[in-house]
């Protein structure tokens, strides 16, 4: 039976999860919270599930249209995404990650890209790949190779092809107003 999804801008709520006792979440240097181990993890260890109610994109975007931050993952059917509860919602991203997230039978775990330290941050690449055309999604990971958006590369790319064509519609329209004044005032 699916859980009702926590209120969406209580953090709180979502912070009662309970997740490996390893796992804690503190301040961030990233973004506000992160969540941090307390222990060594070693390289391809399944670190965390990410967990909580499955909606659709429709649910999702009907409950935080009015609020840029989330705690939603995007599943790979595109229909759905999971609303993020537990510690595993508190993992900021980064350009330069310690973790991946993968989707293994539906489930959603972080595993370690690389042997992680005690006290460090846990973030992963979120390659968001979907929103406004006009949001940036900008990125505040500092990072030597930080890219500037949590998008990923394939979908600056598109981005900004969009953009151009989008700016060329306008000029086209500008002119095609211009011509037109222009024939009315002769």
């Amino acid at each position: 039976m699916p859980r009702p999804s926590p209120q969406k801008f209580d953090r709180e709520a979502r912070r009662k999860q309970n997740g490996p006792p390893h796992l804690v979440i503190r301040r961030s240097r990233i973004d506000s919270e992160g969540c941090h181990t307390t222990a060594p993890i070693k390289k391809g260890t399944f670190v965390v599930e990410y967990t909580g109610p499955r909606i659709t994109n429709k649910q999702a975007d009907a409950l935080y249209d009015d609020h840029p931050r989330t705690y939603l993952f995007g599943l790979t059917d595109g229909k759905h995404v999971i609303d993020g509860e537990g510690v595993a919602a508190f993992i900021n991203h980064s350009c330069d990650p310690n973790c991946e997230a993968d989707e293994i039978k539906g489930r959603v775990w972080i595993v370690a890209s690389r042997d992680i330290e005690a006290g460090e941050e846990l973030t992963y690449d979120y390659s968001l790949y979907d929103g406004d055309l006009d949001d940036p999604s900008p990125c505040s990971c500092g990072a030597p190779n930080c890219r500037g958006s949590m998008y990923s590369e394939e979908e600056l790319t598109k981005r900004a092809k969009a953009l151009r064509r989008r700016e060329k519609t306008r000029e086209r329209a500008s002119r095609l107003r211009k011509s037109k004044a222009i024939r009315k005032s002769s």
